[in-house]
């Protein structure tokens, strides 16, 4: 059989880029509303003296088809092209859904535009998107072009895919030194936060996590809400009884309530208030800090207690040389990220800039004694300049450097190589050997012979020409299918 026909097949429906796009779609499609979601009312500081309570509230995010802007105000479609010939960007608009509540009553309700957005080529919201090679001739552009990156200043610009470890899983390692390392990254939203383990020499072990520095995991455990002792034994194992969990139980055996320990974390993180006030501050780190990812509220207390007995077990098991410990460099602990996965974090941030540029404008007004329309306060230019130049320099929020980088274009393949390149977040001037090497979960997934030579090998890699990257799925949409199997929660 002549493999070449499935080859030839494979490419006639997949792009090299498809998994990037993909990524893009989503981001504009899902992420974008995400985003506002998680912002969606602000209340300002400053109101006029007569109203009581005043909101604004952010609605449905569009994003419109690219078009230019011309120098008599008409507005028309763009096509990259054009773009690249006179030196511009390849953007559409932001439409936003505002609101306005004065005590609870509606004044205003628009949409505005909010910003400009640059758009991948042949993603769907490009105007080259569904159109015959023919009419892409017609526009100058390469009917062979796979796309997959933009267009800023009339510079193709591609936004390089990284790799980073899996966010939400609990990873114990030797340290090389006869300890263990445990590490857990709790990402929900906005929200990233990272959790230590650690068994000390005294025998017990200890958490960190925001504020909270070396804590006996007991404690947190009776802070949530499990304090029976017998309760947090069968809640780390049923079969077998753990010689260091009692010997942790025996250490704490004087908190009997709930609010004695929640009140033993406050004065070990130095809350020097009163007693009520410390204890509600500490709930609250508890319920915000501590796995946002379970939930960020009372009732997801003791599904948090369970979680982190199994992980004192897991942490357990693994030092005592039941279990094998976990290989950060296997590529189930390890996650890609692409061009839609980076613009949501680089958009997160500006919009929350965005936010507060409108209320610092509005109280500025309110000031003067007036009160003003939110549609004549909002200033488009702020989000646009922002994205604009994250996308041009390479500089991403968190100080990352080389986000996006100019296309090679020196040939086809250069350029198709660029689109698939994979950058670790490891510095090239730590030795960092295990990351280097290849591992056997590479295979198919990641070229074997596309590395640098020099500092860079081993971190800088190539996705394989076969391989495509599936897209992030909601966990609530993934539980509700769950449930529609007749799977119930364990409770």
């Amino acid at each position: 059989m002549d493999k070449s026909i499935l080859i030839k097949k494979y490419y006639e429906e997949k792009k090299f880029v498809d998994s990037n796009i993909q990524s893009f779609n989503n981001f504009i499609e899902k992420g974008l509303q995400e985003v506002v979601d998680e912002n969606k009312e602000a209340e300002p500081a400053i109101i006029p003296h007569n109203i009581e309570k005043f909101k604004i509230r952010f609605g449905r995010m569009t994003v419109g088809k690219p078009e230019i802007t011309e120098a008599d105000g008409s507005k028309r479609p763009i096509y990259p092209m054009e773009a690249r010939l006179r030196k511009i960007t390849y953007y559409a608009p932001i439409y936003l859904e505002v609101s306005t509540y004065i005590n609870d009553v509606q004044r205003e309700n628009f949409i505005a535009e909010v910003g400009k957005m640059p758009i991948m080529l042949k993603s769907k919201f490009c105007n080259l998107n569904g159109i015959s090679k023919e009419e892409l001739v017609k526009h100058g552009e390469d009917p062979n072009d796979p796309g997959g990156y933009f267009i800023i200043n009339g510079t193709e610009r591609v936004i390089v895919n990284m790799e980073d470890l899996s966010a939400n899983t609990f990873m114990v390692e030797s340290d090389g030194a006869g300890g263990f390392n445990s590490r857990f990254f709790a990402s929900k939203g906005s929200y990233k936060i990272p959790h230590e383990f650690e068994r000390k020499k005294d025998g017990l072990y200890y958490m960190s996590f925001t504020r909270v520095k070396s804590m006996p995991i007991i404690m947190v455990i009776k802070a949530l809400g499990m304090i029976k002792d017998e309760e947090i034994m069968r809640a780390v194992s049923e079969e077998r009884n753990y010689e260091e969990v009692l010997l942790n139980l025996f250490e704490f055996v004087e908190i009997k309530t709930q609010e004695d320990a929640i009140d033993y974390i406050a004065k070990r993180i130095g809350i020097a208030q009163a007693k009520e006030i410390r204890v509600e501050r500490t709930k609250e780190i508890l319920d915000k800090y501590l796995f946002p990812n379970f939930g960020m509220d009372q009732k997801t207390r003791m599904l948090k207690a369970r979680n982190l007995c199994k992980m004192m077990k897991r942490y357990i098991d693994i030092s005592t040389g039941v279990l094998p410990g976990d290989d950060k460099d296997h590529y189930m602990n390890k996650r890609l990220r692409q061009s839609g996965d980076l613009l949501i974090d680089l958009f997160r941030v500006n919009f929350k800039i965005l936010v507060g540029d409108i209320l610092y404008n509005f109280q500025r007004i309110i000031k003067r004694g007036k009160l003003p329309s939110i549609r004549v306060i909002i200033r488009d230019k702020l989000l646009t300049s922002r994205m604009y130049s994250a996308m041009a320099t390479g500089e991403w929020v968190g100080g990352r450097q080389g986000v996006s980088q100019r296309m090679d274009r020196s040939n086809f393949l250069a350029m198709v190589s660029h689109l698939q390149k994979v950058v670790s977040p490891l510095s090239s001037s730590q030795e960092n050997f295990e990351a280097r090497a290849l591992h056997c979960t590479h295979l198919g997934r990641l070229c074997p012979i596309e590395t640098p030579e020099g500092t860079n090998i081993g971190l800088r890699k190539n996705m394989a020409m076969l391989c495509s990257v599936s897209q992030n799925t909601d966990e609530d949409e993934v539980l509700e299918k769950i449930k529609t199997l007749n799977l119930k929660e364990a409770l």
